[in-house]
Order: structure tokens, then C-alpha cells, then sequence
């Protein structure tokens, strides 16, 4: 069966760190995407990586987040660190299925709160 699932959130002061998770099942993690919606606000992008290990940052987290994955594990996990409040969103996890080497679908996680308290 085919899962992705976030986990890791919760409350954090500002300046704080959080890392989040995100267990695939079903088939081998390879390229894997982070992104937000906070309240009120279209779901934006955070952080991608290539199933190579290529890896990019919205300039809003770039130096503050990390995105990585441990194939052993079949997760993938995003390192956030240096808090600020308007992180507070609720965090989801793409992670693309692949076939013979070629894309076949972007499977998404329900989410996972991240509050960041002032």
C-alpha cells in the first residue's frame, strides 16, 4: 500500500529547531519535496531534493532548513532550524513514485502542524 506520512511537528519558541519526518511505504523514497500552507495562504514550496541528491531551498529557509533522506530507512526528513513565527504552517511531504526509472506519480502526506511561538 502506497503511504506517505509526516511526522515531527509540534511547538517551537522562535530560534528553535524541529525536524520533521516523512515515512514512505509502499514503494523506494527517491526525489522528495517539503511545502507549507499557513493559515490563509496558498500550500507554497519549501525544499526539493532529486533522487541524485540535488537539493534547493526557497529563499526564505535557505541556510535555516535541510532536506535529506535515509534510503535505508525509506524516509525523508526536513531539518528546520533558527525559527521564526511565520513558519507556522502545516508542513506536507511529496515524494514521487517512480516506475522502470520514470515518474509516475507525486504521492502527498496528510501534514503535519508546525507551530512557532514569539
Amino acid at each position: 500500500q502506497v503511504q506517505v506520512r509526516e511526522s515531527g511537528g509540534g511547538l517551537v519558541q522562535t530560534g528553535g529547531s524541529l525536524r520533521l519526518s516523512c515515512a514512505v511505504s509502499g514503494f523506494n523514497i527517491g526525489a522528495t519535496a517539503w511545502y507549507r500552507q499557513r493559515p490563509g495562504n496558498p500550500r507554497e514550496w519549501v525544499a526539493s531534493a532529486t533522487s541524485g541528491g540535488a537539493t534547493n531551498y526557497a529563499d526564505s529557509v535557505k541556510g535555516r532548513f535541510t532536506i535529506s533522506r535515509d534510503s535505508a530507512k525509506n524516509t525523508g526528513y526536513l531539518q528546520m532550524n533558527s525559527r521564526k513565527p511565520e513558519g507556522t504552517a502545516v508542513y506536507y511531504c511529496k515524494a514521487l513514485q517512480t516506475r522502470l526509472g520514470r515518474p509516475l506519480k507525486d504521492n502527498w502526506g496528510q501534514g503535519t502542524q508546525v507551530t512557532v511561538s514569539s
